[in-house]
């Protein structure tokens, strides 16, 4: 095996700093709040953080509205005190990531504000403008992910702007040599500062049709799908000729040693891979969201970690993640049960990982009273059960009232388990979620066929799912139990000797396996096997334990 870089190995923890942890006591996490819980996230044992939006922004969709790219919002704290987190983080060993948005501004950006003054000022076309239709509506047929036409009249100069999100975010024009090479001195700027990497943000709509033809019918739309799947996306998102404008992202990156591109990808696999770009040129990691959509059942995951990685380009590294501040929580989707499996196979698969702030600890999605709501998700399309604030909900510290994230009343309303399900609580309890968590992270960072090594086998035995890792050195089995009734495999002959390194629901750490390996309902084993094992064909149904 070649030598790895530090993203190739690393779990990626990604932090929704309004809820992470607030030092100032005005209810809304900050920098200085991030700073405080850095020796948390070491002793975790995660490898980098990534910070959702902090720049000065209007928070119309809470921050990723930016007003200024080169600046932090007060909200969060200052330059100072982002530069001081780059030193602790570094010091600590964790990587600092933060989120890229180049998709859209403000309205209040100042970019904006000169687009719109007249038709001719020297950055009217850093924006997409267009007269109206003959009868003087919008362009084209064009919808908004967050409800409505994605076109805005501005009635100073008469025309229509185009904002693929809210009206207070207007798309910028990446056609446009002007605007490319502003957001490339964005990145330098902070790759300038010492960050370590991007998420990129909606990076599947950055150029849109050059014709501006209406969007086609989509005939598998459903009422309770977003108005926005209404039609299909065809000319404003995933265009082929967006692959020429990574290029230019990623020649940034590459400008700066050993840095990484993250791109956000609502794509198919087969679509997804185009994001590695020609060569490698594209995304490092165009982001791969297949476990959030995919049925919770061991014949689907097993299909699915195949494709994948049978459709990564040559020298094409993989990625996986459960969770996004943008998705209900997995342990509400599968039941906190499963969800200590999913764990387990999160970080028992190949590639860069991805772990969402509180899913060690287990929260769960907070149901949000109406009028508590936050989201412009939700207040755009009210009723579809589509509003993201149940996911950000603020981190489960301590019993204490504010859940040790603020003394004051927090942003959006805590968990109604914090006071039990918490930080505090779980680090005294030998078999909870949180020291799982640091189970399966010390596991994979010390066993080198989790953090590197190739699968040597991925099948589904009726509920149960299970992987077998190899390196040069190293053999792992991981057998997780999709089903709360226990389950039990058999290999075909008694060749199998190898010693249970973690499970999911505890006490059999050291335990001595063999031909045939036990699981509880609801458990996932990792499994040390001896390293000269030939793997013996299993049998082709799990017998009841």
């Amino acid at each position: 095996m070649t030598a790895k870089l530090w993203w190739q190995k690393a779990v990626v923890y990604q932090i929704y700093p309004r809820s992470f942890q607030d030092s100032d006591g005005d209810g809304v996490g900050d920098l200085r709040g991030i700073i405080a819980r850095l020796d948390y996230l070491a002793d975790l044992g995660i490898d980098a953080v990534w910070l959702s939006p902090i720049f000065p922004s209007p928070m119309a969709d809470f921050g990723y509205d930016i007003a200024d790219y080169v600046g932090i919002d007060p909200l969060f704290g200052s330059l100072e005190d982002f530069d001081d987190l780059i030193g602790e983080a570094h010091g600590r060993g964790l990587r600092v990531i933060l989120d890229f948005v180049p998709n859209h501004t403000s309205d209040r950006h100042a970019w904006f504000a000169e687009s719109r003054s007249s038709r001719d000022n020297p950055r009217r076309d850093w924006y997409i403008w267009r007269d109206p239709a003959p009868d003087g509506g919008p362009p084209n047929n064009w919808l908004s992910e967050f409800g409505g036409s994605a076109w805005e009249h501005d009635p100073l100069t008469g025309q229509y702007f185009y904002h693929a999100f809210l009206a207070s975010q207007p798309d910028l024009n990446w056609r446009n040599p002007q605007v490319q090479e502003a957001m490339h001195d964005v990145l330098r700027f902070w790759f300038r500062r010492g960050v370590d990497g991007f998420r990129v943000d909606a990076l599947w709509h950055l150029l849109k049709d050059d014709r501006f033809r209406d969007n086609p019918p989509n005939p598998d739309y459903e009422e309770t799908q977003a108005p926005y799947r209404r039609l299909q996306p065809v000319y404003t998102t995933d265009l082929p000729e967006i692959h020429e404008t990574i290029r230019g992202i990623r020649s940034i990156a590459d400008e700066f040693p050993d840095r990484l591109l993250i791109g956000e990808l609502y794509l198919p696999i087969e679509r997804l891979m185009a994001y590695y770009g020609r060569d490698l040129s594209g995304m490092h990691l165009p982001f791969n969201f297949a476990l959030l959509n995919t049925a919770w059942e061991a014949k689907n995951l097993a299909q699915l970690i195949g494709e994948y990685e049978a459709a990564l380009p040559t020298g094409g590294w993989p990625n996986w993640v459960l969770g996004n501040h943008d998705r209900p929580r997995i342990a509400s989707r599968i039941g906190r049960g499963q969800a200590r499996v999913a764990a387990m196979l999160l970080l028992s698969l190949r590639g860069t990982l991805t772990v969402y702030y509180g899913e060690e600890i287990g929260m769960l999605q907070v149901a949000i009273p109406q009028e508590f709501v936050r989201d412009p998700f939700e207040r755009n399309v009210p009723g579809l059960g589509l509003g993201r604030d149940g996911a950000r909900t603020p981190m489960q510290w301590d019993a204490a009232p504010g859940a040790g994230f603020s003394d004051a009343t927090p942003w959006l309303p805590l968990g109604p388990d914090a006071a039990s399900e918490n930080v505090a609580n779980q680090k005294a309890q030998g078999t909870s979620m949180l020291n799982l968590y640091r189970r399966l992270l010390r596991q994979r960072r010390e066993t080198s066929a989790l953090s590197s090594g190739p699968y040597e086998l991925i099948t589904a035995i009726e509920n149960v799912l299970l992987l077998v890792r190899r390196s040069s050195d190293e053999i792992v089995l991981v057998a997780l139990n999709l089903s709360e009734l226990p389950a039990a495999l058999r290999f075909a002959d008694a060749s199998l000797e190898g010693k249970v390194r973690v499970s999911t629901v505890g006490d059999r750490e050291g335990e001595e396996v063999g031909n045939c390996i036990d699981l509880r309902g609801d458990e996932g084993l990792i499994v040390q096997l001896d390293p000269d094992c030939v793997l013996p064909p299993v049998l082709s149904e799990p017998l009841a334990a």
